[in-house]
């Protein structure tokens, strides 16, 4: 109880970072600007003038006015039951993209 083998969450075999199983309306707010901003660096390095195999793949991805909100929050999953998972559970989901996903998903 006391002392120092006390139960805490750690010890417990709790998480000390727990995500939730959905986002809430600020993260989804914070996805659309992260999403708009990217949309704005790709108009900016198109309209430059520059020629290079990475801007072709990048204007080849949906805008974010053209995504649906199932695939503006989720990705697909293949081991999820709905083979959807939220957008927050995939590490490293602010710095890299996950616009496209396989047909039919």
């Amino acid at each position: 109880m006391f002392g120092a083998f006390r139960a805490s969450g750690v010890n417990l075999g709790g998480l000390l970072w727990k995500t939730p199983w959905k986002l809430s309306p600020t993260r989804k707010a914070n996805q659309r600007k992260r999403l708009k901003r990217v949309d704005a660096v790709i108009e900016a390095v198109k309209e430059s003038g520059l020629q290079c195999s990475s801007l072709t793949d990048a204007l080849q991805l949906p805008k974010e006015s053209e995504m649906l909100p199932r695939d503006k929050y989720t990705v697909f999953n293949a081991k999820s039951v709905g083979y959807r998972k939220g957008i927050h559970k995939v590490p490293k989901w602010t710095r890299i993209t996950q616009r496209v996903n396989p047909r039919g998903f």
